[in-house]
């Protein structure tokens, strides 16, 4: 009899035990490898209801979510949409409210990066009332972004700064996520797409068309062509940009449609390609990137450009 009650002392022993692991660990195992706030939520670890989130392994790690600096900048921005890391598309309609003096002659930049800081759009926002005040004012804009090479970015919603010092400027960071890109990594490639090259812009003899190669990875594709141009349309990197290599081509600009037969590649852009765009030599130099990168290509001895199906009357000096 007693060696049943200690059987059954034990195995009651053992089974709370158990128990008590499932509670404490509800997928079986402590989170040794979880790192970030997402990490947290996807391990379906409990999310504190607090603005910002947080998330709490069982372990006794705790991940805050990242939204940008908005409760910073409460007291002189505010923003309606996008909300912090919300899933975003291109046009994207950017709507707040911000001091008066955040403007400058009734608008102010807003900016579109993703995570390898290429800057995929940028438009002023227009204030919709009186800005000559300290008081809130509505604003908004819509903004068109080129195709973004990483899931996440951040928009900037920059105070306009005419004086450009250092100590009048101010920004609201807005972190998002981008809708068209996968949430699985893909295998890379390596290609090339062709800069303006400003080395010899005062020269008497500059050419405006001269370009130069510079490496991108994109993700592996049959539509190697398109992913190469869509690589264009970021931009150039800071570095290159200081090395004398930029890009003529207007943030937020997108591929409607490309196709190549018999050697001709016919490529379509939004309007975006020639917005405030003026000057034979500019207008020059985006045609030369953009011939110069499909041109790379052996299938391609031609390129026709055209925007919203028009090709007569676009680029105009």
């Amino acid at each position: 009899m007693n060696k049943l009650l200690v059987f059954f002392i034990t195995f009651l022993v053992v089974l709370a035990g158990y128990f008590a692991v499932k509670l404490y660990y509800p997928l079986g195992e402590p989170a040794e490898e979880i790192n970030s706030f997402e990490e947290c939520v996807e391990a379906g670890y409990p999310v504190l209801e607090s603005y910002p989130q947080q998330c709490q392994t069982p372990d006794g790690k705790s991940f805050t979510e990242d939204i940008g600096n908005e409760l910073e900048k409460a007291d002189l921005i505010r923003i309606d949409n996008p909300r912090p890391n919300q899933s975003i598309e291109s046009p994207l309609s950017v709507k707040g409210q911000a001091r008066g003096y955040w403007f400058f002659e009734a608008d102010f930049p807003v900016k579109l990066f993703d995570d390898n800081d290429f800057l995929l759009g940028i438009k002023p926002a227009r204030a919709l009332g009186e800005w000559m005040t300290e008081d809130f004012v509505p604003f908004e804009v819509t903004l068109p972004f080129a195709v973004p090479s990483t899931k996440k970015g951040k928009l900037v919603l920059e105070k306009d700064n005419p004086s450009g010092l250092p100590e009048n400027a101010d920004e609201l960071i807005v972190p998002v996520t981008f809708k068209e890109v996968s949430e699985t990594p893909s295998e890379m490639m390596t290609v090339k797409i062709y800069l303006s090259d400003s080395h010899f812009v005062n020269e008497p003899y500059f050419d405006c068309s001269r370009t130069v190669a510079v490496k991108r990875q994109v993700p592996k594709t049959q539509a190697v062509a398109t992913a190469t141009l869509e690589a264009l349309l970021r931009g150039a990197t800071e570095e290159e940009v200081n090395q004398g290599y930029l890009s003529n081509i207007n943030p937020g600009v997108r591929i409607q449609k490309l196709s190549i037969q018999e050697g001709v590649a016919i490529v379509d852009f939004s309007e975006q390609l020639e917005y405030q765009v003026g000057g034979s030599c500019r207008v020059t130099a985006i045609r030369a990137e953009i011939t110069d990168t499909l041109m790379q290509f052996p299938t391609v001895e031609e390129v026709i450009i055209s925007i919203d199906g028009r090709t007569e009357d676009i680029l105009q000096p």
